[in-house]
């Protein structure tokens, strides 16, 4: 064990401890909130470190109990995991500040606000935890652990307050989660039946050994199940009509967070279990229909969370397409441009939990002016917008670029297809969001709404739901002015996931193989 290893766990114990505490202290509303915040503090500040640990010692690991990768669990933080825990967390704490902001029990229309319902905070908590087991367990097991406590979390959120279309939305959530899972743990069975282990850095060379077309069988299903986790075109038409019902805290977690789990699950899968890209052109195809047919479906929408939630899925594909390459660029890219996505979706998504307080709706048609009557909410939305169409000198510009580069460094048909259609895919994302822009901050629509943020009232600075939305504005552009060393990292992160080496050495210590 290595002098920090212990931290090892704590992203994942801190927010289940938080969670028990909060739980505990139902009702009272000021314990439940710091808790929570300290909590997601600490698990940024560990991060942090395991972090810099990892990136000048090469992966922490903790072998739980003592015992051998062979016979028990294995935590592992390597710079992928840790990147993702801390840009994770990062979002969380900002959707709990601006709930908090939000101030309402039930997040249903017909609140009072005053007092926050006590379940979220420990929910949400729950929820951290989820991610967290997924991006630092050194199992496949454990990563479908990780999956069911983020359905269990989600489905929580997902219907708070209770209405009818969250209830709908709840179900058709949890239907196609449990087909993921069901498909994951048929992996996993059959990947242990296979080579008698689940550990991901044993499994990096017995799943070598198999016949081909077995490994091939087993690496589809786990493909299957974390790209229907992922949204990936054509398992992505739920994501649409299940994000937009539920309240504003809760879509923008969903859209930042969700998702991702699927994607590192397979940028973990694609490097270190099945190296031989058996699946790139497969992977490639679904990249690209991912784009094409994510963004055709924005543009289509007027309701401005379905806008979003179809840009969500659109840009998907990026990830996928980085994957896919298998190249130290590519993954290096698809690193960098998962952390611009999580950052900048869910920043949007609170974005216009501010526009339906203003304007009383969602639907562009319905709104105008909206620059008028709040130009810092214009701002707000106008930055990460910009950012999400991929407008330099922004992170969004130079994700996309480095995935192009990559694309013609490959200089295959398939990736020259690919690299045209993400620039079309970047052109039609700024179609979209310019024509929400149009609509509901610079036409002549008027504003529907009523309350203590609406009627003509401009949003305050010191807003409990304006603080933490510029806050995660702000970090969308710290990414753009730290891109240099953060691509260093994520670069020599993709290195060490392709080598694979450093990963089961840290694991396996250097007898290797038992």
């Amino acid at each position: 064990m290595n002098s920090v290893s212990w931290l090892v766990p704590l992203p994942v114990l801190l927010p289940l401890v938080g969670a028990g505490i909060t739980l505990a202290a139902a009702r009272r509303t000021q314990v439940q909130r710091f808790v929570s915040m300290t909590v997601l503090t600490a698990v940024v500040a560990v991060s942090g470190y395991l972090l810099f640990a990892a990136d000048r010692e090469g992966p922490q690991v903790m072998h739980v109990g003592g015992w051998l990768p062979t016979e028990g669990i294995v935590l592992v933080v390597d710079r992928l995991s840790a990147l993702m825990v801390i840009v994770s967390a990062i979002v969380t704490m900002g959707v709990l500040q601006y709930a908090i902001g939000q101030g309402r029990s039930s997040f249903d229309e017909e609140s009072d606000g005053e007092a926050p319902l006590p379940v979220f905070h420990p929910t949400l908590l729950v929820l951290n935890a989820g991610v967290s087991t997924t991006f630092i367990s050194g199992d496949l097991f454990h990563i479908y652990v990780g999956f069911e406590m983020l359905l269990a979390a989600s489905f929580v959120l997902l219907t708070l307050g209770g209405t009818e279309s969250r209830v709908r939305a709840g179900i058709t959530y949890v239907f196609v989660s449990l087909l993921s899972s069901m498909l994951f743990l048929s992996a996993i069975a059959m990947i242990y039946a296979a080579t008698g282990t689940v550990n991901l850095a044993l499994l990096a060379s017995r799943l070598q050994e198999l016949p081909h077309a077995t490994s091939v069988v087993l690496h589809l299903l786990l493909v299957l199940g974390f790209c229907v986790k992922a949204a990936v075109f054509p398992m992505s038409g739920w994501l649409p009509d299940s994000y937009p019902t539920a309240p504003a805290p809760v879509t923008a977690v969903f859209a930042g967070l969700l998702t991702k789990v699927g994607v590192y699950a397979l940028i973990r899968t694609q490097t270190l279990l099945f190296p031989g890209g058996s699946l790139d052109t497969l992977l490639l195809w679904a990249a690209l229909l991912t784009m094409v047919v994510g963004i055709l479906g924005a543009i289509a929408q007027d309701d401005i969370k379905r806008l979003l939630s179809f840009t969500l899925v659109s840009h998907i594909g990026y990830l996928i397409f980085g994957i896919a390459l298998g190249s130290a660029a590519g993954i290096s890219s698809a690193i960098f441009y998962v952390m611009h996505h999580i950052t900048i979706q869910t920043t949007l998504f609170l974005v216009v939990g501010l526009v339906e307080r203003v304007g009383g709706t969602t639907a562009s048609s319905r709104l105008g002016g909206l620059a008028r009557v709040s130009p810092l909410l214009a701002v707000l939305f106008f930055v990460p917008a910009l950012n999400l169409a991929g407008i330099p000198p922004f992170s969004g510009f130079l994700g996309k670029v480095g995935l192009m580069q990559a694309g013609v460094d490959d200089g295959s048909s398939l990736a020259i297809l690919l690299v045209v259609g993400s620039v079309v895919t970047s052109l039609l994302t700024l179609y979209a969001v310019a024509k929400v822009w149009g609509r509901a901050f610079w036409g002549s629509g008027e504003l529907r709404g009523s309350g203590p943020l609406r009627g003509g009232h401009h949003v305050a600075l010191g807003s409990g739901l304006v603080l933490p939305t510029a806050a995660l504005v702000g970090v969308g552009l710290l990414l753009t002015v730290v891109a240099g060393p953060l691509f260093d990292i994520t670069s020599r992160a993709a290195l060490d996931l392709l080598l694979q080496t450093p990963y089961i050495l840290a694991v396996l210590g250097s007898g290797g193989t038992p």
